[in-house]
């Protein structure tokens, strides 16, 4: 299971990025695939700084924030301490 998908599984991502009218399609976690073999290696209750991009109509929203995270219960929680607004780029 990745990041993303553990982010899923809560509502409050989802409510977070439905208010930004963002496609979860759209969701990008930089650097998923280095913090996926970190959090493997460290499956216990922990957290990381991430950054989280998103694409709307208006153009990329890249949120800032605390990851915590769980493995062996499956459950992931995104803390936002930020976000920036970019219009007219392309998500990667």
């Amino acid at each position: 299971m990745n990041i993303k998908d553990l982010l899923l599984n809560g509502t409050s991502f989802l409510l977070l990025m439905k208010q930004y009218a963002i496609d979860i399609a759209d969701i990008k976690i930089q650097d998923e695939e280095l913090l996926a073999d970190y959090f493997f290696k460290h499956p216990q209750l922990s957290k990381e700084s991430i950054c989280i991009e998103g694409k709307n109509e208006d153009g990329i929203i890249n949120f800032f924030g605390t990851l915590h995270y769980n493995l062996f219960s499956k459950l992931a929680v995104f803390e936002m301490q930020g976000f920036e607004k970019s219009a007219g780029q392309e998500l990667n």
